[in-house]
């Protein structure tokens, strides 16, 4: 087992995840979208008069503002990996629908402001309603993930489920400082180099193996075959939606919704076929 007595890495991360949901850095958060949005109108104005030397969508604004969102939910998302590993898999899902409504901006800023309803634009709004019904469709199934869920504890004692909150907090700790050196490095990319990487991209790769360096620790307290499955199931989702950010349209919003749908049916399954423990600790 780990000491019993928090380390400086434990209370490091403590500090900072208090900090993170408090009424301050929501604020600070609000302002950061403000910021954003403000300063994406003013770059949109200038490129529209001509004062940039490259085109600049029309949603610009929208869609600059959805990406400090964006970075807000990860961060979040990270953080609730120490709690609950499956409301964490919740969480990736809202990045996702968040996603596929930027996305729908994106398509929307290429069209002319005066539609010519003919069949060629018909078909070029396709994208957009797909990419739209798709974060519907995912915000309805995570909406009945977090309904249905039951967090019953893996371990066989307190001190066992405390042990097991430690190591993921210490997991969490590491992917957030791997997010933090991975958006610094994509910044670097773009403004040294003018190339521009996906930070989603890069981040959903990592937190594959987060997954299942989840799953293998998960292993020192149970080996029971539903556990394992549940938590094998988690990281087969996380690498469809890794999936799903770099597929062509419609395909991106299929796999999308096939992940899901796969969640949702393995959560309900498990809630069928596993026996809750006595403490609903959350695991």
């Amino acid at each position: 087992m780990l000491e019993k007595h928090p380390r400086n890495w434990l209370t490091w991360y403590d500090t900072t995840e208090r900090k993170w949901h408090s009424l301050r850095a929501a604020k600070l958060t609000s302002n950061l979208v403000i910021v954003a949005f403000v300063g994406g109108i003013i770059i949109s104005l200038l490129s529209y008069y001509g004062l940039l030397n490259y085109p600049v969508r029309r949603f610009y604004a929208v869609e600059l503002a959805f990406s400090v969102l964006l970075i807000s939910e990860i961060t979040s998302l990270i953080f609730t990996l120490s709690h609950s590993v499956a409301d964490s898999v919740g969480k990736q899902f809202e990045v996702v629908s968040l996603i596929l409504l930027r996305e729908s901006f994106k398509e929307l800023g290429h069209l002319p402001l005066e539609l010519a309803w003919d069949t060629a634009i018909l078909l070029e709004l396709l994208p957009i309603l797909t990419d739209a019904l798709g974060a519907v469709a995912v915000f309805l199934i995570i909406g009945l993930f977090y309904r249905i869920q039951q967090h019953t504890r893996i371990t066989s004692s307190v001190e066992e489920q405390q042990d097991f909150v430690r190591l993921k907090k210490l997991v969490a700790s590491v992917l957030l400082v791997a997010f933090l050196a991975t958006g610094l490095y994509s910044l670097a990319d773009f403004v040294y180099y003018g190339q521009y990487h996906s930070l989603l991209g890069r981040f959903y790769t990592i937190l594959i193996f987060t997954d299942i360096l989840i799953l293998i620790i998960s292993l020192r307290y149970s080996t029971l075959y539903l556990h394992l499955f549940r938590y094998s199931s988690f990281a087969l989702a996380t690498v469809i939606i890794r999936l799903s950010l770099t597929a062509p349209k419609y395909y991106n919003v299929l796999l999308s919704v096939s992940a899901g749908l796969f969640v949702l049916l393995v959560a309900y399954g498990y809630n069928r076929l596993n026996r809750p423990a006595t403490g609903l600790l959350k695991s």
